[in-house]
């Protein structure tokens, strides 16, 4: 049985995180990140702000998500 309690955090951060340390440079709109990993918008809009308040992402301006520690 699949519970929906955290799933983006159990279920996709990591997977997220290791496709942004592969790729280096790695620079997603929010509709690319969905398409990539497969998710839903819902999951999506979950994830991507889940990552960069773990400071592990960042979001630009342009609403852009890359590697927190990149130089953008």
């Amino acid at each position: 049985m699949h519970s929906n309690n955290n799933a983006t955090d159990v279920d996709w951060a990591q997977p997220a995180r290791a496709q942004y340390l592969e790729v280096p440079g790695l620079d997603l709109t929010r509709d690319q990140a969905q398409r990539l990993w497969g998710l839903d918008r819902t999951v999506c809009e979950q994830l991507l702000p889940a990552l960069v308040e773990s400071r592990f992402l960042k979001r630009t301006r342009d609403n852009r998500y890359l590697l927190a520690g990149s130089s953008v």
